[in-house]
């Protein structure tokens, strides 16, 4: 089906929902979605753009290194799901493309020796920013080098509900500040890497192709396919795609997707090849797992909590970023120290400087919790590889810090922001394979607890916290949870 794209007047959501059917609730999905997928031997390998888009989902593996035994690891068991962390949002697009090439082949290849279905998930960012063309060509292309055949199909479902980011009317809306916002008009859209100004997927989808994809091009799941004509209309649309076309699903609620999900299994039964761009919440609809309530501490540390001291690391950049590390610097009383970010990229100075904050944290964490963050004004590159090369600079920095901090064997650490939270958990940490526990909030910031890492970090609870979630009281809200001493038999953080 190709929906009509949007005119010149831009709907406010409650005009986009006012018209919709009611959320349809198939009977039994989530058990008829993993008895299929056990059934079929399917297994769902999440390639992660950076290392929070495991928000949802609760009991998978998180692999951090590129080995095909730690993928098989991770995916031993029939309908398993694994997030390879790539964080290739970090990367230019030709490294990103590189890597999405690499590590789909591998995990093609051990789809065949398993036997079964592999479903590779180009999982990237809620608010679109990411190299999403790039990255599920690539994908496509290994798929067709290893398999034979390529996606009939590319699902772009950058759905992400807790966070209140979801698709209707093919525009995608975003909740800032309790305002329900199109994604074009949020700072999100203004990134200095992955800008963009379409809020309608299909406009998008043709913006960031450079003009080789266009609007009429994309197709769309509505909501009244998945409300109304349920999963046999959305297996109808399906099997009407070819050519690696991009399809828009439309979703607000996780019933939404589950349909949407039942409909893919049933046209993948008749031969049918699907990619997928995706936010946080597909990936727990194709593994037809459970929702979990927000951790407690007996999951966290089922030994009991050791107590000790903590670290923050903070390095988004984002307004909500900055907001919510004021909201912590008043309230929690840590410990602060500042990696200065012009200084970083000084190199006649840089070195003294890490080298001092370093020897800040050791010390400070001896007797408080400590966090340790970037300035916070953002310094543009003159292009968009020039900005993710000074990221990079300061992400070495902030990493050396953490390593540093390891000394002071920290109780627990917080990393705010992907691409920090990716280079924290593998290089400042050395996490290989991490097992996700669950979240401090409903479907909002993981904990996972390392397996294989450095011998200082194996089993310290480690906190993913994307820089774009939340509001701004959630970062002092974790770190009152964690910092603050915990009551005989309280059930939660």
């Amino acid at each position: 089906m190709i929906a009509k794209s949007a005119d010149s007047h831009s709907p406010s959501a409650e005009e986009v929902l006012a018209g919709t059917p009611s959320v349809r609730h198939e009977p039994g999905a989530r058990e008829r979605i993993r008895a299929a997928n056990v059934a079929a031997g399917r297994r769902i390998a999440v390639l992660d753009d950076d290392p929070t888009g495991s928000q949802t989902v609760h009991d998978v593996s998180v692999v951090t290194v590129f080995e095909t035994d730690e993928y098989a690891a991770g995916l031993a068991a029939p309908g398993s799901a694994c997030f390879i962390l790539t964080n290739t949002r970090s990367m230019s697009e030709d490294s990103a493309v590189e890597m999405n090439t690499s590590v789909s082949a591998s995990l093609f290849a051990l789809g065949q020796s398993f036997g079964g279905p592999m479903e590779v998930i180009s999982r990237g960012d809620s608010t679109l920013r990411g190299h999403i063309i790039a990255e599920i060509r690539a994908i496509d292309a290994s798929r067709r080098r290893v398999i034979g055949t390529g996606f009939d199909g590319v699902l772009l479902i950058p759905a992400y509900f807790e966070a209140g980011r979801f698709t209707a009317g093919d525009i995608h809306w975003a909740n800032v500040s309790g305002k329900l916002t199109p994604v074009g008009e949020t700072e999100f859209a203004q990134d200095a890497t992955f800008g963009y100004k379409s809020s309608n997927l299909r406009d998008f989808i043709a913006e960031k192709s450079g003009g080789t994809i266009s609007t009429d091009e994309v197709h769309s799941i509505t909501l009244d396919d998945i409300r109304i004509g349920g999963p046999g209309r959305v297996a109808q649309i399906l099997d009407g795609v070819s050519g690696g076309a991009f399809v828009v699903v439309n979703a607000t609620d996780y019933a939404d997707l589950e349909i949407v999900v039942l409909g893919l299994l049933e046209a993948e039964r008749s031969g049918r090849s699907f990619g997928y761009r995706s936010g946080p919440s597909f990936v727990r609809a194709l593994a037809g797992l459970e929702p979990q309530e927000p951790l407690g501490a007996e999951q966290i540390w089922p030994d009991g909590n050791p107590g000790g001291h903590g670290l923050v690391v903070v390095g988004s950049h984002v307004g909500l970023t900055s907001r919510q590390v004021a909201k912590a610097q008043e309230r929690s009383g840590m410990a602060e120290t500042e990696l200065d970010v012009p200084t970083l990229i000084d190199t006649d100075r840089r070195d003294a400087h890490v080298a001092e904050i370093g020897r800040h944290v050791i010390e400070a964490l001896a007797t408080s919790n400590v966090l340790l963050f970037t300035s916070r004004t953002l310094l543009r590159g003159g292009d968009a590889d020039d900005s993710l090369a000074i990221s990079r600079t300061v992400s070495t920095a902030v990493i050396e810090v953490v390593r540093a901090s390891l000394a002071a064997h920290p109780a627990w650490v917080v990393a705010k922001g992907g691409i920090t939270s990716h280079d924290v958990a593998v290089r400042g940490l050395g996490i290989r394979r991490a097992e996700v526990i669950g979240q401090l909030f409903p479907g909002m910031v993981s904990v996972f607890r390392p397996i294989e890492a450095a011998p200082e970090a194996v089993g310290t609870p480690y906190v993913v916290f994307a820089g774009n979630v939340g509001d701004d009281d959630t970062l002092a809200d974790v770190v009152d949870l964690f910092a603050t001493p915990l009551a005989e038999g309280n059930q939660q953080i």
